[in-house]
């Protein structure tokens, strides 16, 4: 049983140096545009490092002079030298820590730019699975912990170590019996920083979670404030955030006592060494085999070597972290999207003929049907209207279109070519989206638009923007087109958002239209300007149609009842009617008739 776990201990040794390497190696891409600036840097901390040596060097002949001479005639020079070299090593160390702030800066943007595309990629259950919380700490801190930590950390263990190297030098020049004794000290304070990094890792990934936590209540506090203040939810809220605090605090102790353990051991230890240097070098002072100078030059470069050697157990520890974001970004950088081209997949056309859906099913989670075996043909220039009861797969069934999500089974095919066998970019090309909620990004009216053909023309926009009855709201605004909205749009009414999420589906002018209840938020008076926009944004178009009020699709080509997964009723609005008790009857009995007496819908 030993040797099994002799041989575990190994392996996972092996794992781990090798994880680093090619971690190493994978940094370089990221480090050779600015490899110059990061050479210089490590370069720059060697002076730095080792003039400390000098100022400790000096002190010797300076204080056998004064105290054994009992002149300063010889080394009046010494005060002067050491103020020269002090200034020196001040201007070298601003330098050198500029270009680390640089150096680091270009690096952890580089990586920053590569995971944010990375973010890009992925489908919309792996955010639908994240908290803004986690996509902000994996895909942005751990970015600044692995990069700018790392160059700082590595800066530093770099000057330190000329200056541990140069002051060891300066211990054996005065006394080698002495420095022997003090090294082996040295070495003894090192060896517990081995056993750091395994005892950190379970800490970290759990401390991550919880930051990832703390940030998503600032996320949902920003956009849901309405939401708070209206229902009296500050309390709430609060309670909930200081629960939170309370388990990072917790996670943040269990960091510290993993770690900070080293600084207080290595400590007492180097302490070992100076209670015994000056037990030693009394000796040798007494039997006339060090000079008082050269005792007073050791202890300075003593002192001066185990100062910072107190705290590199602190520096190793950023280090170990630096190392774990490393870890961490790089294999959020190696995972594949689960929605992905094709091997060969080929560019779709812009048109097309006909859209089938085969046998569809899917499922959110596994053995939880939402869409069962759905068949369903739609032709060019057709509108196919879905209604049904809310949960029933409405939504579903359209964002199987655009690939939000892929089927479990059967499939969606476009002119008898399955859609996964077209490249996302072509697929998503040819299919435009109105949502119920649009979401707008910040900035202007005008880049909102764009968005949908960022090489329109003046003309092509001022003609979306007609068609999409948003000229009228337009001139009312003192900046017109190029008034700033806000986060998301904030600026805006509902309507005014749809119209423009309208104009910009104009401007992208696909042949596939999805509209997802693009008007039930609405009031009736804005419903009917965005319902005259959506009528202009269907010509000649394939649409799919979520409709929640039926007064919108009465003259569809084709409406599909859509209860538990299953299509139960499709046909005309007359034909669906004419089916006693049938679902479509009982909805839009529900809706428009009161007394037996079919009541006008609301223009």
């Amino acid at each position: 049983m030993s040797e099994k776990i002799k041989l575990s201990a190994a392996m996972k040794k092996q794992i781990l140096e090798n994880m680093f390497v090619k971690n190493y190696k994978r940094m370089w891409p990221y480090v050779k545009p600015v490899w110059f600036r990061a050479l210089m840097t490590l370069i720059l901390a060697i002076p730095v490092g080792s003039m400390d040596a000098l100022i400790a060097w000096a002190i010797k002949p300076y204080t056998d002079a004064v105290m054994i001479e009992q002149t300063m005639q010889s080394s009046w020079y010494i005060p002067i030298l050491i103020i020269a070299f002090t200034s020196v090593q001040g201007g070298l160390t601003y330098m050198l820590n500029y270009l680390n702030t640089w150096v680091g800066g270009k690096i952890t943007n580089a990586l920053k730019a590569d995971l944010f595309k990375k973010l890009l990629t992925f489908e919309t259950e792996f955010f639908t699975s994240k908290n803004s919380g986690e996509i902000l700490i994996n895909f942005n801190n751990n970015a600044d912990m692995a990069c700018s930590g790392l160059l700082s950390n590595l800066k530093s263990f770099v000057q330190k170590f000329f200056s541990s190297v140069s002051l060891i030098v300066v211990l054996f020049i005065n006394s080698w019996q002495l420095a022997l004794v003090t090294t082996a000290i040295l070495i003894c304070a090192f060896l517990p920083m081995a056993q750091l990094k395994k005892r950190l890792s379970s800490a970290m990934s759990g401390m991550m979670s919880v930051m990832a936590t703390l940030t998503t209540k600032y996320t949902e506090t920003h956009a849901g404030n309405r939401t708070i203040i209206s229902y009296n939810l500050e309390q709430y809220q609060s309670n909930r955030y200081i629960n939170t605090l309370h388990k990072h605090f917790s996670f943040q102790m269990k960091v510290f006592k993993k770690t900070r353990w080293l600084t207080p051991v290595m400590h007492i230890i180097l302490s070992f060494g100076i209670a015994l240097a000056l037990w030693f070098g009394s000796h040798l002072i007494l039997t006339h085999q060090l000079t008082a100078g050269g005792f007073v030059s050791f202890l300075t470069a003593l002192i001066l070597l185990y100062q910072p050697l107190k705290s590199i157990g602190n520096t190793y520890s950023s280090v170990i972290m630096s190392f774990w974001a490393i870890e961490r970004c790089f294999t959020l950088l190696d995972m594949e999207p689960k929605i992905k081209d094709r091997a060969n997949a080929k560019e779709m056309p812009g048109t097309h003929q006909q859209i089938k859906f085969n046998n569809v099913s899917f499922n959110y989670l596994k053995d939880v049907p939402v869409l069962k075996n759905i068949n369903l043909t739609v032709n060019r220039g057709e509108t196919i209207a879905i209604v049904g009861n809310s949960g029933g797969g409405k939504t579903t069934l359209v964002n199987l279109l655009p690939r939000f999500y892929d089927v479990n089974s059967g499939s969606i095919t476009i002119d008898d070519v399955d859609i996964r066998d077209f490249t996302l970019k072509s697929l998503r090309q040819n299919i435009s989206v109105v949502f119920q909620d649009n979401f707008l990004f910040e900035g202007t009216i005008r880049e909102n638009i764009m968005l949908g053909n960022e090489n329109a023309t003046e003309e092509q926009l001022q003609r979306a923007i007609k068609l999409a009855y948003l000229d009228g709201f337009l001139k009312t605004l003192q900046n017109g087109i190029d008034t700033q909205i806000g986060e998301r749009g904030v600026l805006l009414s509902g309507g005014q958002k749809q119209r423009v999420a309208i104009a910009r589906a104009f401007l992208k002018n696909s042949p596939i239209l999805v509209l997802d209840e693009a008007t039930s938020a609405l009031d009736n008076k804005s419903e009917a300007v965005v319902q005259k926009a959506i009528d202009n944004l269907m010509h000649d178009k394939t649409v799919f149609v979520i409709a929640h009020r039926l007064s919108t699709i009465r003259n569809a080509t084709k409406i599909i009842v859509v209860n538990d997964g299953q299509i139960v009723e499709s046909g005309t609005h007359d034909d669906l009617l004419k089916l006693e008790c049938g679902a479509y009857k009982m909805l839009y009995d529900m809706q428009f008739k009161t007394d037996n007496k079919e009541a006008k819908p609301q223009e």
